[in-house]
This record gives C-alpha cells, structure tokens and sequence, in this order.
C-alpha cells in the first residue's frame, strides 16, 4: 500500500476554484500525481483529490460538494441547469447527504421555488413503508434507510421529475431513490449530478428504469484511475 504523500495538498485546497482551460494537463506522460483536472463543458478545470482504493490496485477522484466553495457549487448547478433545460422539469428531488446541496442550488438556477428533499433521518410521522435501504460507495458498510417525507409525495403527483445527486459511481444510492420512488408510482425523466464517476453506474440504473442510463447528465465525468509505475495514475 502506498504511503501518504505529504506534498499532497490537502483537502481544504480542493474544490475551492475553478481554474481557466488548460491550466492543468490532461495527458501527463507519468500519471496524474496531486489531483485530478475535470472538465466543465466550457473548458474550466477543477482539480480533484485522488483517491486509492483497493490497497493501491485503482483510484478515483473524489468530489466532496459540501466542502467546496460557494463559486465552484454556483458553476456547477449552473452547469447541470444548463444541461436539464430542455427536459421540462417541474421538480428537482435530491439524494442525502450531499446531493442536496447540489439539488436545492439546481432548483434555484431552474427558477423553482422549491425542491422535495429524501432523508436518512426518520421522523415521528414518516410511513416505514415508504423507505428501503441504502448504501453508498463513499461508505462501504454504513447501511442505512432512505426515506421520503409522506406530506411531500403529493408535489410529485404526474411531475416531470429530475432526481439529483452530487455524484454517481456505483449506482447503489440512485437505485435506492429509484426503488423508494417506484412505490410512488414514480419514475425520473432524468437524473442529474455533478459527477458520473467512471462506468459501473450504467449497468445499475438500465436494469433498474431501461432507458434511463441515456438521460444521466453532469456537469463533467471522472474515470476509474489505475497506478503507473512512476508513482502516478492514469485512467484505466
């Protein structure tokens, strides 16, 4: 396993701004070393903390959207209601934790004045049988219930509905809401995040809505990195 680089800038560095269309390289020969450069549709990077998995076999970038500044949640949700424009939304429902940051800042770029938030936390007067499990790749083991408030459902009453979350990588949360929501009766007309996250997303959600894997928007995608024998990583 590899050991912490201490010239690896830390986290409060990352996701603070979005930097101009080429600052970063794209292609380096030896493998990205500090971060990850993603790109935004009109060519602004924003550089990423890498980080390893399976004991140093493969990585990803990480995107923590609540810990990014109020610029780089603006460029993103701005980028995202760019793309959902043309879908017709009537409403945004957003995915816990921090999905709704990205949610509720989408809503407000779409002119919504409002958005119908899911939970992890139960109240007194939810229904059990509206909630299912969840899990999520970025806490591999911390089961929990995923739940939507039973005087909200009304709101999704024959709406054209974009389910948001901030990033999607395995599928596991987005297939969670979708299973919460089909008890509604209700199925996405698309889903929005920041991130797709290398591949393995697709496959989840075309057997759980068919279809729906083609209206996945973000605002930029990642790839599942691999290590180069100079210390570095490149996409797989």
């Amino acid at each position: 396993m590899r050991m912490p680089d201490s010239s690896q800038p830390a986290d409060v560095d990352f996701w603070q701004h979005l930097d101009p269309q080429g600052t970063h390289e794209t292609q380096p020969r030896q493998g990205f070393i500090h971060g990850y450069p993603a790109s935004l549709a009109d060519g602004r990077q924003l550089l990423l903390p890498i980080r390893e998995r399976d004991h140093g076999q493969s990585a990803l970038a990480s995107l923590i959207i609540n810990q990014a500044s109020f610029e780089v949640v603006d460029a993103l949700a701005g980028d995202l209601a760019d793309k959902l424009r043309g879908r017709q939304i009537d409403i945004i429902i957003g995915l816990p934790t921090l999905g709704l940051t990205l949610a509720e800042a989408t809503a407000r770029k779409l002119g919504h004045s409002r958005y119908v938030p899911l939970g992890t936390s139960r109240k007194f007067w939810y229904n059990d049988e509206l909630s299912v499990p969840m899990t999520s790749v970025t806490s591999p083991g911390n089961q929990k219930r995923l739940y939507i408030d039973p005087r909200l459902t009304s709101l999704l009453d024959n709406k054209r509905i974009c389910l948001v979350d901030d990033v999607i990588s395995t599928g596991s949360s987005i297939l969670a809401a979708l299973t919460l929501l089909a008890r509604l009766d209700v199925t996405p007309e698309c889903l929005g995040v920041a991130m797709r996250q290398s591949r393995l997303w697709q496959t989840t959600v075309a057997t759980a809505s068919p279809g729906l894997e083609t209206r996945v928007f973000a605002a930029f995608d990642t790839p599942r990195l691999t290590p180069t024998s100079g210390g570095g990583w490149l996409p797989e």
